[in-house]
């Protein structure tokens, strides 16, 4: 076979590999050329967190106004929310609340999940009725029939709250890793003269790579002490937002701070020496958990294969003299 046999009619050889020495030349220069793009993980983040200042500045401005989620676009989930009227209901302001824990502050987000929350038991219920009374997949009584089906409702409608849940702790537990480090990086900046939000920013600029959750919560929280009338409020909404037991104790320190007068960095080298005892003393805690937690795999999978290799050579030994005999 030759090369002319793949080539078009009308194009010689030599314009052939012409064409390809080409496409490929122009191939490698814009591999090359996106591969030295420098791209930026936080600019979206950024571009969020403006917006939510924006929208944070004008009802703090309006104090007496009474907060409005309004929906950018009419899509047919704001439309059903709307027409069930789950924006008004007592039970909002806590999911948005929860939403804000899970690093989900936006409107739509709220609509969403509120969509989800009234169509997953009437899925939930869809499909459990589809699959006993249509199908007939499984043989039950009525009324085990019923009680099936009005469980999977109730679970159905629990899988809304148990994901964002679920959420909420995994985005706790990388900020709970990742704030020693962070409380590090705060006591180099205060001790180099960064005011408190100026520290804040920059820890967030630095930790927007290998932190974004703790660099997300920190961001918004400069901003917060830029434009609120209280830094103690500011400061508040981060341990609502972030609440557990590390970031509730240096938002105390970091108000006793402002409060009192005393110096900032010395706090905040307080508060990182405690993290970090807290952390090693949890580590050695996990360690001192380690032989109870391996003895039942050790008894399970162990062991026996030891015995088998142990005893095995042994016991065919005895079972071959017993057999000549």
């Amino acid at each position: 076979m030759n090369l002319s046999d793949f080539i078009p009619k009308g194009i010689s050889e030599e314009n052939f590999l012409v064409l390809s020495a080409s496409l490929t030349v122009v191939a490698i220069f814009f591999a090359i050329w996106f591969s030295l793009l420098s791209k930026d993980p936080s600019s979206k983040k950024t571009a969020e967190i403006a917006k939510l200042r924006k929208n944070m500045r004008a009802n703090y401005i309006l104090p007496t106004q009474r907060r409005k989620i309004t929906p950018s676009s009419t899509t047919f989930i704001k439309q059903i929310v709307d027409f069930f009227k789950l924006m008004k209901n007592e039970q909002a302001e806590k999911y948005a609340h929860n939403l804000f824990q899970a690093g989900k502050r936006t409107s739509d987000a709220l609509y969403r999940y509120l969509f989800f929350k009234l169509i997953a038991p009437i899925a939930g219920a869809s499909l459990s009725y589809v699959y006993i009374y249509v199908l007939k997949a499984v043989e039950l009584s009525s009324l085990w029939q019923a009680i099936v089906t009005l469980t999977a409702t109730l679970i159905s409608a629990k899988i809304p709250d148990l994901l964002l849940k679920n959420s909420i702790m995994k985005r706790h537990e990388l900020i709970k890793k990742s704030l020693p480090d962070g409380l590090d990086l705060m006591v180099i900046c205060t001790e180099a003269g960064l005011s408190l939000d100026a520290a804040f920013s920059r820890v967030s600029k630095e930790m927007a790579d290998v932190a974004p959750e703790l660099s997300d919560e920190l961001t918004l929280t400069s901003l917060e002490l830029g434009f609120l009338p209280e830094r103690k409020k500011a400061l508040q909404n981060l341990a609502n937002r972030v609440d557990i037991s590390m970031m509730r104790s240096l938002v105390n320190a970091l108000i006793q701070s402002e409060k009192f007068g005393t110096p900032l960095a010395q706090s905040l080298r307080v508060m990182s020496s405690e993290l970090r005892h807290e952390r090693l003393m949890k580590a050695e805690e996990k360690a001192a958990k380690l032989p109870a937690i391996m003895t039942v795999p050790m008894i399970i999978f162990i062991l026996p294969p030891l015995f088998i290799v142990l005893l095995g050579p042994a016991m065919i030994r005895v079972i071959d003299n017993f057999i000549n005999r």
